[in-house]
């Protein structure tokens, strides 16, 4: 090859390379040299060839916003439209049905010896702000977040799309700020009956006597029984569970990321469905399920005969004590 031959092919394999590269700058910046905002960084080819992750490049800083498809965002949907909203519904409808089927068989349990006429002081106002506090706020949180599960399936279609997106921006700023004062709630009580749901020698012999199910057989208790110490602890268990979760979710992003977001609120779904059943069995028993016991938490006083039926040892050191409130004539 000749001098000149091989001059002319390099001169044409620049100039090869010079429109590609020309068709490639194109591409990336428009004629005046400026970037074309059309232009893609990160080609089709190379996306697709990541899935089912796809992620590209993107020059704002928040780099969750390059993430176009993830494994894990179809994973958490399918949780959140099926698994939580059938499994959500078994629980909470199984567990209406079974205390309604509990109410049938066994009926309200009555003050057998029948009301005394008189009464003892069994929380203070105090204590009882705080438990009203938990509780009107727990049933704010708990019907608002329902919402979020079953909403689009049971209240939409009654109210229409429109009305239904309003309560439901509504419902999610009710939840949000409720939830301090849930938390409040659930602090005060936590240190307020701490020493009384420790459990005693006492709870083994109310175990034995069939937890005052048995009518033959007589339970002794203190302040509370073992029942409602169950109760106490699995509420501040759930309680601690579901503030913490929801706090990451009500500030998201802070030292998290995608997948411990998805995490958060599949721990903070799971546990608030489960609060919700146990929280229908204590409104249950304090209400209709047994004669006098809502009496505790409205008027703060009790019959003295219901409490020695269900509290007798707490109601002895009360009358020993010499300092409980008067023992007070009922109206």
């Amino acid at each position: 090859m000749t001098a000149f031959a091989c001059i002319r092919n390099i001169a044409f394999l620049l100039m090869l390379l010079g429109v590609t590269t020309a068709s490639a700058f194109a591409q990336k910046f428009g004629p005046d040299g400026a970037p074309n905002p059309t232009a893609s960084v990160t080609d089709q080819k190379m996306l697709l060839e990541q899935a089912p992750r796809i992620q590209g490049r993107i020059d704002i800083p928040d780099v969750k916003a390059s993430v176009l498809m993830q494994p894990m965002g179809r994973t958490w949907d399918y949780f959140h439209e099926v698994l939580l909203r059938w499994g959500g519904a078994l629980v909470i409808v199984g567990t209406v049905a079974m205390l309604a089927l509990a109410y049938l068989i066994m009926g309200r349990l009555r003050i057998e010896a029948g009301r005394s006429g008189q009464t003892i002081v069994r929380f203070k106002a105090f204590e009882r702000f705080c438990h009203w506090l938990t509780a009107v706020s727990f049933v704010l949180l708990g019907l608002t977040g329902l919402n979020v599960t079953f909403g689009k399936v049971l209240l939409r279609p009654l109210v229409g799309p429109e009305l239904f997106s309003d309560i439901s921006q509504i419902a999610k700023y009710v939840h949000n700020f409720t939830s301090f004062a849930f938390l409040t709630g659930l602090v005060l009580i936590t240190v307020l009956f701490f020493k009384d749901n420790l459990l005693r020698k006492v709870d083994i012999d109310w175990v034995r006597q069939g937890g005052g199910f048995i009518k033959s057989k007589h339970a002794p208790a203190g302040r509370f029984n073992l029942g409602e110490k169950f109760v106490y602890w699995l509420s501040v268990a759930a309680g601690l569970a579901v503030s913490v979760s929801g706090f990451v979710l009500l500030f998201p992003f802070y030292g998290t990321d995608i997948a411990d977001m998805q995490i958060a609120q599949i721990a903070h779904a799971v546990v608030a469905i489960l609060f919700i059943a146990l929280i229908l069995g204590h409104i249950y028993i304090g209400t209709l399920g047994m004669e006098g016991a809502f009496e505790a938490m409205g008027t703060g006083e009790v019959d003295i005969n219901w409490a020695r039926e269900h509290h007798d040892r707490w109601l002895t050191e009360k009358l020993a004590e010499g300092r409980q409130t008067s023992v007070a004539q009922a109206e």
